[in-house]
């Protein structure tokens, strides 16, 4: 079979399914079988395909069939011009985490504390750009700490970046300019609505903390201040209704300066507080 018939095919079998990135996935796990990019697909449309990567097609196909998303098949994650390794021991990052690394890269930080941090993608892509600074990254699971410490070592920032296995600021010591965190923040009544493409893939652990959805806010806002030097800043990513309450958390705690920033969609995504 040639690659423009394979591609038309798997298209048409993720469009019959109701995929709205029937292309885009067809072309991405096509590219990945056959070891190329994908902006080079259109140049081999009429390459005969081998039968060992077109068995690893039709494989992959089949995995997105049952809504894996197109990011755990492949293994990896693209964030802020860097590939992370995934497991289904950590979070899939999302797109709209960047939007936290945007607004606090402007934000002097010697050293930086990430609470939760999953596959490790705000530890790593902070001590990537901010070459001065020293990270302490935790996490309550020493499995997705393994992924984490992965990704620095293949990224090349592991010297800069501690692992801490902490339930919050349970194993947290010493002081930082800046506490960044993606944290659990999903309500009780959003899982029963979540795609089956994130609530089969993701750990529950990493998507909600039950309830309101709040308590992480609630830890970070009442703990964060022992953990902060004068002046300090915490930058939490938030689910896009959640702003007003979690700027009420800060503020009730003592911080100022508390605001909301936006999403490329205009959503509300980050509150930053100044200490």
């Amino acid at each position: 079979m040639i690659v423009q018939t394979a591609l038309r095919q798997a298209t048409a079998q993720l469009t019959d399914l109701g995929f709205e990135t029937a292309g885009r996935d067809a072309r991405l796990l096509l590219a990945a079988s056959m070891g190329i990019s994908p902006s080079r697909l259109t140049l081999e449309l009429s390459q005969i395909l081998s039968p060992t990567v077109l068995a690893q097609y039709d494989e992959m196909i089949a995995q997105r069939c049952t809504y894996k998303p197109v990011s755990r098949i492949l293994g990896y994650r693209e964030f802020w011009g860097r590939r992370f390794s995934i497991t289904p021991d950590v979070l899939d990052p999302r797109g709209d985490t960047e939007t936290l690394i945007g607004t606090v890269l402007p934000q002097p930080a010697a050293h930086v504390l990430d609470l939760g941090t999953g596959s490790g993608i705000l530890a790593v892509t902070l001590a990537a750009e901010l070459p001065e600074t020293s990270v302490v990254a935790s996490d309550i699971s020493p499995k997705a700490l393994q992924v984490a410490q992965n990704n620095a070592e293949t990224l090349g920032v592991a010297g800069r970046v501690q692992f801490v296995q902490s339930d919050w600021f349970d194993g947290i010591t010493g002081t930082y300019d800046l506490i960044v965190s993606n944290p659990p923040y999903i309500t009780d009544a959003e899982m029963a609505e979540l795609r089956p493409d994130v609530v089969n893939f993701d750990p529950t652990i990493a998507l909600t903390p039950g309830g309101d959805g709040l308590d992480p806010y609630r830890i970070i806002a009442e703990m964060s201040p022992q953990f902060l030097n004068a002046g300090g800043t915490v930058a939490v990513e938030i689910g896009w209704c959640q702003g007003p309450s979690v700027v009420e958390l800060f503020k009730k705690a003592g911080f100022s300066h508390v605001e909301i920033y936006h999403d490329l969609d205009n959503k509300d995504r980050v509150v930053l507080a100044k200490w």
